[in-house]
């Protein structure tokens, strides 16, 4: 035999395999994993099947999202149930719209909780929906089990599997499987299994296509109960629930944000980098500690957030130390130390607060930290803009006009009525949940228009705004810094980055589905912000009258200014030159407002628009037309 003969031999035997095909049969659906050992075997044939204990089934498809789904914020929370119990209840409530785990990114223990369905009067409507080449679009299954709770898992995944606690009551689609006792502990060990290391070891079997249906999840193998420690298992698998809701809720996406956690840091502490270094910054889990009188807030952005950031290190190290602990104690039950080890990659830490997880893994440890400074600022300006409508408040926690065509009116009396809750407690001085009672408050903005303009055109500008926000919510003696450090992080001035970026931050942030929408002219030389929950019919006058016309009229004004310059005998040749050309400029502004005027905001404003929002932004927002910022993808058919 020649040398590259030998070569050749000794390279095909590194990758080459014998294996029984009777060892084959040993896993359920006898799939073709020569690799695996004896041990791993053994685990199909010692254990019985999470399928034997655990009820997996697949949800609803409604034949069609777009008329049938919604993501929550696109509607009035007060059409939408989050505490239903069972079918009964929605024949009788008259509320349409209902909690649907519908897949997801990958992410484990809990969150994903995006979507909405309508299942009015026990989902009537989807129920009969449509016939297609003789053959029913939509499918009800499984729906004795809707409302109640569980584990729920994404059907498709482009990597690795996850699941996630499933509350009661919620409904779930074909996309969002789910699974089901009677047995609170065997579900907590269920998900305990599937959200540890050997899940993905089994599935990789089980599931080659990484299309992870009911009956694949099924043939997992359930360890013997009485080789676990139960009760320390529960536990552990009960707190990183609880960080994982703590961290999916810090985020104004959740339908229980209360408040931006980078305002509810007190400045009782120096910022530390880790726990070790000050022991007493102890991890919670989700209430951050009440503002006192002895611990105000925190009057240094930078202070708040070094201090907000190291908090979240800690939730992302707690969280990897108890999920090598869960992967540890399943490892062990299965015999499979010499196969698995119980160490987690920190992305796979599957926590909004960690940039390991949230960006690309790909980049350095400076990258990761200046994107996720940029995102939480980002997330204080996206607060503030919903402080400005009145979304939010910074005197009481939660949304508070959150329904349709609610005004003014309604925002006094929620937030005073919460107040008047509030002041009957034991401590006047704060607000649950480590919101401050704030001394200066933040009124909303009073017509729902906000101008975002390249320039200090307005009072209620939306950079002029912000200002305003920043000085009350970090006071006056750091406000300079603290506008600095924003911007830093921004990589631009605040005025920039409204103009240039928010809205397209606002559209990645809600999935295409904006809550706050963009009046914007061709060419973006005028915009306008308005919040959809508080249109109403003459919105687009007031865009129009109070704002557009208004501004044509400054330019107007500007640019006869600038006239008089041009040919003034006493200004300079460099003072002529710089006045024609921002005249140049105006006139093409001029223009564009006169053509937009024309052609698109006037009939649209005399046109006085209704809108309802159950049809959800995809219908609504394209009433509007070239008005409106164009979404790209808006107009594409949802699966």
């Amino acid at each position: 035999m020649s040398e590259n003969q030998a070569n050749s031999t000794q390279n095909t035997k590194q990758y080459f395999f014998r294996a029984s095909a009777a060892d084959f049969k040993k896993i359920p659906g006898s799939p073709i994993a020569y690799w695996v050992s004896e041990r791993f075997l053994g685990c199909f044939t010692d254990n019985p099947a999470i399928g034997d204990l655990i009820a997996l089934k697949a949800g609803m498809s409604t034949g069609d999202n777009t008329i049938f789904q919604r993501t929550w914020p696109e509607v009035s929370t007060s059409n939408i149930s989050f505490s239903t119990s069972d079918n009964n209840e929605t024949v009788l409530n008259g509320i349409r719209w209902y909690p649907c785990h519908s897949g997801g990114e990958y992410r484990k223990w809990y969150g994903n909780h995006d979507v909405i369905v309508n299942w009015y009067k026990n989902g009537e409507e989807i129920r009969v929906f449509g016939i297609d080449k003789g053959r029913q679009k939509s499918a009800v299954r499984n729906d004795s089990f809707y409302f109640k709770q569980g584990i729920t898992w994404s059907k498709i995944s482009s990597g690795r599997f996850a699941a996630r606690l499933r509350p009661s009551g919620y409904l779930f689609d074909d996309t969002g499987r789910s699974g089901f006792s009677s047995d609170c502990v065997l579900t907590m060990l269920a998900l305990g299994i599937f959200c540890s290391s050997l899940s993905n070891m089994f599935l990789e079997v089980l599931c080659p296509t990484l299309s992870f249906t009911s009956g694949e999840l099924a043939k997992i193998p359930f360890f013997k109960i009485n080789t676990v420690p139960t009760d320390s298992v529960v536990k552990t698998i009960t707190y990183l629930i609880s960080i994982a809701k703590s961290d999916w809720d810090s985020y104004e996406t959740s339908w229980d944000f209360t408040s931006l956690p980078l305002l509810q840091v007190t400045s009782d502490q120096c910022p530390v980098a880790s726990e070790e270094e000050n022991p007493e910054f102890q991890l919670t889990t989700g209430h951050y500690p009440l503002v006192t009188p002895d611990y105000p807030l925190a009057t240094k952005l930078s202070f708040a957030y070094a201090k907000l950031r190291a908090h979240w290190h800690q939730m992302t190290q707690e969280m990897k130390r108890l999920e090598e602990e869960n992967n540890r104690i399943f490892i062990n039950a299965y015999g499979l130390q010499e196969e698995l080890t119980p160490e987690v990659p920190l992305n796979e830490i599957t926590l909004t607060c960690n940039p390991h997880y949230r960006y690309s893994n790909n980049k350095n440890a400076g990258e990761l930290e200046a994107l996720l400074l940029a995102d939480t600022m980002k997330e204080f300006l996206s607060y503030a803009v919903g402080c400005m409508f009145g979304r939010y408040s910074l005197d009481v926690p939660g949304l508070i006009l959150a329904n349709q065509g609610e005004g003014l009116e309604d925002y006094y009396r929620i937030v005073s009525n919460q107040l008047s809750v509030i002041s009957n407690q034991e401590e006047e001085e704060f607000v649950t949940d480590g919101c401050q009672l704030m001394a200066d408050s933040f009124p909303p903005d009073a017509d729902n228009v906000i101008p975002i303009l390249d320039g200090d055109w307005f009072t209620d500008d939306i950079s002029e705004r912000f200002r305003k926000f920043l000085r009350v919510t970090f006071g006056e003696e750091h406000y300079e810094e603290n506008l600095k450090f924003i911007e830093i992080a921004l990589g631009k001035e605040i005025r920039k980055y409204f103009l240039k970026d928010f809205y397209n931050d606002h559209l990645r942030r809600y999935k295409k589905r904006p809550i706050y929408w963009l009046f914007s002219s061709p060419k973006g030389s005028f915009n306008a912000l308005i919040y959809m929950h508080r249109y109403r019919p003459d919105t687009a006058s007031v865009v129009l009258n109070g704002y557009l016309r208004e501004f044509r009229t400054k330019l107007l004004s500007r640019k006869s200014q600038l006239e008089a310059v041009s040919i003034s005998a006493s200004a300079s040749p460099g003072e002529k030159t710089k006045a024609l050309k921002e005249i140049e400029s105006l006139r093409k502004m001029i223009e564009e407002l006169e053509s937009y005027e024309r052609d698109v905001l006037y009939p649209l404003a005399t046109e006085q628009l209704e809108i309802d929002l159950d049809d959800g932004v995809k219908v609504n927002y394209q009433k509007f037309g070239p008005a409106l910022k164009k979404i790209l993808g808006l107009d594409a058919k949802e699966e």
